[in-house]
């Protein structure tokens, strides 16, 4: 009981401290949808069944956690996908803009939680993105250049591009 006490009565100064929880939020989905999209889009919630999950898996080497894709999709057929993946210790929600070819047009960090890092958000590192399709290596220090200081972060983003654009090419193209 005592314990319970001392976390509640000290909880507050935990959060200003240095290292304490930390969150920025820098732009909402609607935001990032002004910002990567252009035109009239939709909003759509894409289901992935386990086949599809398993063949995202296998083209993108990597895990996909959650059978349910929040996204707009344009007139023009491109998408804006909405995901989160993982930083070093804190979740990263990130925007991925994929045009009707399936090239990346855009990536966007919607709310960066972790202490350190956040150099992600930079335009020039988020650039390197752009024209990426589902074939394309999408490998942290081989065709995506690593942030010091960052480089977790920046694998984490990498794969969750990566995991996207082979969504794409599996499932979205193929949605009307």
């Amino acid at each position: 009981m005592r314990r319970r006490c001392l976390i509640q009565k000290f909880a507050p100064a935990l959060l200003l401290a240095p290292g304490g929880l930390h969150a920025q939020v820098y732009l909402s989905r609607e935001q990032a949808r002004a910002v990567l999209l252009s035109g009239a889009a939709e909003p759509r919630t894409v289901f992935l069944e386990k086949k599809d999950r398993k063949r995202i898996e296998a083209a993108s080497g990597v895990e996909v956690g959650k059978a349910e894709l929040q996204a707009w999709k344009a007139a023009d057929g491109s998408w804006l996908v909405f995901d989160t993946v993982m930083g070093r210790y804190e979740a990263i929600d990130i925007a991925v803009a994929i045009n009707a070819e399936g090239e990346v047009r855009g990536v966007e960090i919607l709310t960066y939680r972790e202490i350190y890092g956040y150099e992600v958000r930079s335009p020039e590192w988020r650039r390197q993105f752009q024209g990426k399709r589902a074939d394309s290596k999408l490998k942290l220090h081989k065709d995506i250049d690593n942030i010091s200081g960052a480089t977790l972060s920046s694998q984490g983003i990498t794969r969750g591009v990566k995991r996207l654009v082979c969504t794409w090419e599996q499932v979205l193209r193929h949605l009307a």
